[in-house]
């Protein structure tokens, strides 16, 4: 009897796997994938079968980015120590030139994650801007964190073993955690300690002896102070004899990323993560097992791995749909791409994705956006809702205060005034910029044909499940959207 319920099993497995996913998978394939999806695009793959629609998915990933940065990107690098030289007024001037730039290149980057071609690409690099988390007010050049941005993206499917020796050398890496200036009569400890707990094996797969050893490995990893790259000085290193993880060895910085790369905690982690990113918020041991033994033996190819996770029946499980909460910019990117809104200015939307708590590139702490439930709380649940509100109802509703997230309660008491003065300002950006946001609803919703019909289906693009409170029997037009984007199932994926 056993073995005749596992052959029942695998010939479901079998013909999932063949049969056509068709719209409710292709939705939930593309938004897990990407940021929201259009009706055109569902249609596309609702067609294909499971495998199909995921390798179209993987083949169609890039290495760059579709659209051109801000010029100044390829300036000649400000050297830091340059900047102590200016007297207060110029380097109030630079202060302000780089704050906008800032700005120029989250709009940049936006607007890649809204048009991109290849939104898993920008998916996963958004996933390792998190993971690897590096914020521009510890860095202080915009040029640097753009690098770092490049580095991400040309890696996101690549492989990650390469990707960590990688991020080791970045520059943007090297100032956020301290390591440029670590030598061998003083190591820093900050990256040796991070890219065990944070970047490989997680809490409690290492001592702190293992962490103050490979401090010492890391040392001479620094920076050419007048061009921003990577330089090894090699007098400052600490070559002496090192132990770690009981081995002894004359490691350097190669030898304990590579060392780190050997332990199984490593695929581990990295798949816990992203399974929490893309399948739901709590990982299964056994897929975990399964999925990191196909990280391993792939030598860390980060696209077998991605490929079997969205392959996995779990992915495809009904349990598993709705199961996520909206980060903000997928709340925010995802409903400008479902309603085919685009703007020719994203500032607002940034402000806005700032507001609820995901300002890119400016990471809470090094341990990135905690994600799930932490993106929602009384604040930003409200702030989400009087963005919607903006969006879709521009012209009818009055400006109204959206909190940053954080703050309210404690926290808005605790808040000094200046903070209160740089929220206000943002605030009020973003209701200038979001007014002129423009939904066409006559020209969207023709795919979706004539009432009573249309309801249903534009229900059936817009929610990954049924509404807590279905739209009114009557609803249509903007009536029907208003409804449908103010349900609690709308910040779900």
């Amino acid at each position: 009897m056993r073995a005749i319920a596992l052959l029942a099993a695998l010939l479901a497995a079998a013909a999932a796997h063949g049969a056509s996913i068709g719209h409710e998978g292709a939705r939930h394939l593309l938004n897990r994938t990407g940021f929201g999806a259009t009706e055109a695009e569902v249609e596309a793959y609702a067609g294909l079968a499971r495998e199909a629609a995921v390798d179209r998915i993987i083949r169609g990933a890039r290495s760059g980015a579709s659209i051109a940065p801000p010029a100044w990107v390829s300036e000649p690098f400000s050297p830091y120590y340059k900047l102590r030289e200016k007297n207060e007024a110029e380097r109030k001037v630079e202060q302000q030139r780089n704050v906008e730039r800032s700005f120029e290149l989250r709009e940049w980057w936006y607007r890649e994650m809204l048009l991109s071609p290849s939104p898993f690409t920008e998916k996963m690099t958004l996933f390792w801007h998190n993971h690897f988390a590096t914020s521009q007010q510890k860095v202080r050049n915009p040029q640097l964190v753009y690098r770092q941005n490049v580095l991400l993206r040309s890696e996101a499917l690549g492989n990650f073993g390469a990707l960590l020796h990688d991020v080791a050398r970045d520059p943007a890496m090297l100032v956020f955690l301290d390591n440029a200036g670590s030598r061998k009569e003083k190591p820093n400890e900050n990256f040796a300690r991070e890219v065990m707990e944070l970047f490989t094996l997680g809490e409690g797969n290492y001592s702190e002896k293992d962490v103050k050893e490979a401090a010492r490995a890391f040392t001479g990893f620094s920076l050419d102070r007048d061009t921003g790259e990577f330089t090894y000085r090699r007098l400052i290193h600490d070559d002496g004899e090192k132990l770690i993880f009981g081995k002894r060895g004359n490691y350097g910085a190669e030898d304990v990323l590579n060392l780190l790369l050997a332990r199984p905690e490593t695929a581990e982690f990295i798949t816990r993560k992203l399974w929490r990113e893309f399948v739901s918020p709590v990982p299964g041991e056994g897929d975990v097992k399964y999925l990191a033994g196909v990280f391993r033996n792939s030598r860390y190819d980060t696209r077998s791995l991605m490929r079997a996770m969205l392959l996995s029946n779990a992915f495809w499980a009904p349990e598993n749909r709705a199961s996520l909460i909206k980060s903000p910019v997928d709340l925010v990117v995802g409903t400008l791409h479902t309603f085919e809104i685009r703007p020719m200015d994203l500032r607002a939307a940034v402000l806005a994705g700032a507001l609820l708590g995901q300002n890119v590139f400016s990471p809470p702490n090094v341990k990135g956006w905690p994600g799930g439930e932490a993106w929602i709380n009384s604040a930003t649940l409200l702030g989400r809702k009087q963005l919607l509100d903006r969006v879709f109802r521009a012209d009818e509703m009055p400006a109204m205060p959206m909190m940053m997230a954080g703050s309210g309660g404690e926290g808005e008491a605790q808040a000094s005034e200046k903070d209160k003065g740089r929220e206000a300002r943002m605030q009020r950006r973003m209701d200038l910029g979001l007014g002129a946001y423009a939904f066409d609803w006559v020209k969207w919703s023709k795919p979706f044909g004539a009432p009573p019909a249309q309801a249903a289906r534009i229900e059936r693009l817009v929610l990954a499940a049924p509404p807590v409170t279905p739209p009114p029997d009557n609803a249509t037009g903007l009536e029907l959207v208003r409804s449908l984007v103010s349900d609690p199932v709308y910040q779900l994926k």
